[in-house]
C-alpha cells in the first residue's frame, strides 16, 4: 500500500497556486473557428488539507483562451465556495448547507451564465475570466443539490437535471428554461439514497440509473471519504420516464454502476442507452483506488475498468437487452451536443492509464453504425471534448479537445484523430473530471 493516496501523487498530484500566462506556445495550426474558452474542472486539494478522498477536494478550473488561430492566455482559479472558505457542509444542528460544497466536477454554460458543478450541492457562477460569483439557487426555487451532468437539450434549449439526497426526498427532476429560469421540480419515488452521479435523456423521455451504490450514515460520521458503499441487496434497474409527465417505468438490470453515459435515443418505440459500465469487480476495484485504500499499481490489469455498453428498453414489453460493444477499458464517454437525445453515430471516450492491456493511454473513437474503433496513443488524455466545425455536415465534422500528460491542450481531427495543433501549458495540470468548449458566440 501506498504512504501517500492516489490523488496526491503523479498525474494526479495537486498544484499549490493560481497562476496566469499570456501567449501560450503552438504547434501545428490552430483551425480560426476555435475561438473561445476551453475550461476543465477538477480535485485540487489545498496544501496541508487532507480531503479524505479523490472525489472530494476542492474544485480549480483550469482554462484555456483561443482566439483566431493564437492561444492568448491560460488561467487556473479555485472556485471560492463557502467549503473553500472552511464552512462545514453539515451545519452544528445537522442541517445540510448545499453551499458548502468543492464545486469540482463540471463547469457547464447555460443561458448568459457558466457554472461550475458538482452532484452535493447548488451550482457555483464563475465568470469567463474564471473568478467566482456565487452560489446559485434559481431565485430561491432550487432547494435540492445539482447533478454535475446536466443535459442540455438541442432543440429547446432547457436544461434537464436532478438532485440527489441522503434523507427525502431521495430524487428530484428538475427543468430549467432555455433562458435559465427553474420551471418544474418533481420528486421521483426511489427506494433509498444512492450515489446517481449520472442520467440520460431522449426526446421524449428521462432515463434514470437507479443502482447499487448507496449512502452509508455510519460512513459519513465516521469515515474520511465518500460516504457510499457496495449493496447487494439494493438491487439494479433502469427507469424510463416521460418527460411531459407520468410514471416511472423500470426495468431490472444485471448489477453494475455506471458513472457516465454516452447517449441516450429513441429508435421504434424503444429507449437505447450507451455508457460507460463497471461490474461489480471492476467497480470495487476502481473505488478502493480512488478512495487510497489501494495500490494503483494493482489496478492496472486487474480486475479491468469501464467498457462501453448498450441498454435496449421496450416499453411495450417491459423489457430490457444489454449487449457489450466493446472489452477495452473506456471511461469519460462524449458526443456531438446537438446530438444529445437523439441517434448518435459517434461517440468519443477515454483509455486511461488503467487500460486493461497496460498501455500508457488513447483516445478512442467509436462508429456505432459499422461497429468499428479508432484509437491514437495518449498519455493520461483527459476528457475529449467535440468542437462541431461551422456548418458542418457529418456528426463527426470538427475537432476534438483534450488535455494530454497534464502539459498540452491537444486539438485533434474528430474524423481520424489526426492531431492538427497542440498547445503548450505553462505549468503540470493535474488530471481532473469533465470540462466544456465555451465558444464566444
Amino acid at each position: 500500500m501506498n504512504a501517500r493516496p492516489a490523488w496526491l501523487d503523479g498525474h494526479l498530484a495537486p498544484v499549490p497556486d493560481e497562476i496566469d500566462a499570456v501567449g501560450l506556445a503552438v504547434t501545428g495550426t490552430l483551425p480560426p473557428e476555435l475561438t473561445g474558452r476551453f475550461f476543465r474542472n477538477g480535485p485540487n486539494p489545498v496544501a496541508g488539507r487532507d480531503s479524505g478522498h479523490w472525489f472530494t477536494g476542492p474544485g480549480m478550473i483550469h482554462g484555456i483562451r483561443l482566439r483566431d488561430g493564437r492561444a492568448e492566455w491560460y488561467r487556473n482559479r479555485w472556485v471560492k465556495t463557502a467549503a473553500l472558505a472552511g464552512a462545514p457542509f453539515v451545519r452544528p444542528d445537522f442541517s445540510v448547507d448545499l453551499t458548502a460544497v468543492p464545486a469540482n466536477t463540471h463547469v457547464v454554460p447555460h443561458g448568459d451564465k457558466i457554472y461550475a458543478l458538482v452532484e452535493a450541492g447548488l451550482p457555483y457562477e464563475v465568470t469567463p475570466e474564471l473568478e467566482t460569483v456565487g452560489p446559485c439557487d434559481f431565485g430561491g426555487r432550487l432547494t435540492t443539490a445539482m447533478t454535475a451532468h446536466p443535459k442540455q437539450d438541442p432543440v429547446t434549449g432547457e436544461l434537464l437535471f436532478f438532485g440527489y439526497g441522503f434523507l427525502p426526498p431521495y430524487l428530484t427532476y428538475h427543468r430549467l428554461s432555455a433562458d435559465g429560469e427553474l420551471v418544474e421540480s418533481r420528486e421521483i419515488a426511489v427506494p433509498g439514497p444512492t450515489m446517481m452521479h449520472d442520467f440520460a435523456i431522449t426526446e421524449h423521455h428521462v432515463v434514470w440509473l437507479d443502482l447499487p451504490v448507496v449512502f452509508d450514515l455510519d460512513l459519513a460520521v465516521h469515515g474520511n471519504g465518500m460516504p457510499f458503499r457496495w449493496d447487494d441487496g439494493y438491487g439494479a434497474r433502469i427507469g424510463v420516464m416521460p418527460r411531459a409527465g407520468g410514471d416511472v417505468q423500470w426495468f431490472d438490470v444485471d448489477p453494475c454502476y455506471v458513472f457516465h453515459v454516452g447517449n441516450a435515443h429513441e429508435r421504434d418505440g424503444r429507449i437505447v442507452l450507451d455508457c460507460a459500465r463497471y461490474e461489480p469487480a471492476a467497480f470495487a476495484d476502481i473505488w478502493a483506488m480512488l478512495g487510497g485504500t489501494s495500490d494503483p499499481a494493482r489496478h492496472v490489469g486487474g480486475a479491468g475498468g469501464a467498457t462501453l455498453h448498450r441498454w435496449t428498453f421496450d416499453p411495450a414489453t417491459g423489457k430490457a437487452t444489454d449487449e457489450a460493444l466493446d472489452d477495452r477499458s473506456i471511461e469519460f464517454p462524449t458526443h456531438d451536443d446537438a446530438r444529445t437525445g437523439r441517434e448518435h453515430r459517434y461517440l468519443y471516450t477515454v483509455g486511461g492509464a488503467v487500460d486493461r492491456t497496460g498501455a500508457p493511454g488513447s483516445i478512442v473513437k467509436y462508429d456505432l453504425a459499422t461497429g468499428g474503433a479508432i484509437a491514437v496513443a495518449a498519455q493520461t488524455p483527459g476528457e475529449a471534448v467535440f468542437v462541431p466545425a461551422p456548418g458542418a455536415r457529418a456528426e463527426d465534422e470538427g475537432w476534438l479537445l483534450a488535455l494530454v500528460g497534464g502539459t498540452e491542450l491537444a486539438v485533434l481531427d474528430a474524423t481520424d484523430l489526426r492531431q492538427v495543433a497542440s498547445v503548450a501549458l505553462p505549468r503540470r495540470v493535474p488530471a481532473g473530471f469533465h470540462g466544456n468548449w465555451i465558444p464566444d458566440a
